[in-house]
């Protein structure tokens, strides 16, 4: 992608520096110019003549906009000399973020504030775009750790699945994060995944594969449904399964026949249909 700007002046060397001006480079590129028109001299210095005529210019990326764009973002929240590092790979377009001491911040909570920037940066790239492309945004090695942890999440949690036989509902999570879920479970023999919910409220269920059968079903479940492991933070949930026996409730819950995960278009009312009195 090339940015242009025409200069004019009395000679070919004020008009160059008039269409450096208009164009405004960086100072790290090399601007380059092309003569329109050298211009002519007016006879006696009164009569007839024309300016010189530039025109300046220099390649930039294909990406810049979208880089301008993070880098007012990233100064908007304090963050001082943002530095990035912009790549194609397969589709994906690729930006390595380098904030120095203020790579927490951007990062967020769980990864929220980088997920927010990602995506508006997509859509920044591929606003009048014929060919749609993915945006990946990493600051230091974090995407690698939170895979990572995601995967290690998908596990344990699949464990438990096998151990009980009772579905389990993860924290509600981005496409990026269900995916790599769902990936890692299939590798998993005896234990499925499906997603279910909306918008930010989207959550990935893992059930017991059909025709698999628990190693020590009954345990581990709430009202819900489904039982509440450890999330994604290492903490536990709040299901009715404790080491070393039954509380009360989970004990009333064991006469209860389990039921199969509620899916994204099966999901019912929590009290079912009211009929009006007639």
């Amino acid at each position: 992608m090339i940015k242009e700007a025409i200069g004019t002046g009395t000679t070919v060397s004020e008009a160059f520096e008039d269409a450096k001006a208009k164009l405004n480079a960086p100072d790290d590129v090399t601007v380059e110019h092309e003569i329109i028109d050298e211009g002519k001299k007016k006879t006696l210095g009164l009569f007839g003549g024309s300016p010189a005529k530039v025109r300046a210019f220099y390649n930039v990326s294909e990406y810049s906009q979208a880089e301008e764009y993070i880098t007012a973002i990233l100064k908007g929240m304090g963050v001082e000399d943002p530095k990035m590092e912009i790549e194609e790979e397969d589709g994906t377009v690729k930006i390595q973020l380098d904030c120095g001491n203020d790579q927490g911040t951007v990062i967020g909570r769980r990864g929220e504030t980088l997920d927010a920037i990602q995506y508006l940066t997509r859509l920044i790239i591929n606003k009048n775009s014929e060919d749609y492309k993915r945006v990946s945004i990493n600051i230091g090695n974090y995407r690698e750790k939170r895979e990572e942890t995601l995967k290690e999440v998908a596990r344990k949690n699949a464990a438990k699945v096998k151990k009980y036989g009772r579905s389990i509902a993860l924290n509600p999570m981005n496409p990026y994060e269900r995916r790599v879920i769902h990936t890692e479970i299939q590798e998993i023999e005896g234990v499925t995944s499906h997603s279910i919910g909306s918008d930010s409220d989207r959550r990935v269920v893992i059930t017991l594969a059909e025709g698999f059968k628990a190693t020590e079903p009954g345990g581990g479940y709430n009202r819900g449904g489904y039982y509440r492991g450890r999330d994604d933070r290492g903490r536990g949930g709040k299901g009715n399964y404790r080491r070393g026996g039954k509380s009360n409730q989970q004990s009333s819950q064991d006469k209860t026949p389990s039921r199969p995960p509620r899916s994204d278009s099966t999901t019912a009312s929590l009290y079912g249909k009211i009929e009006p009195k007639s």
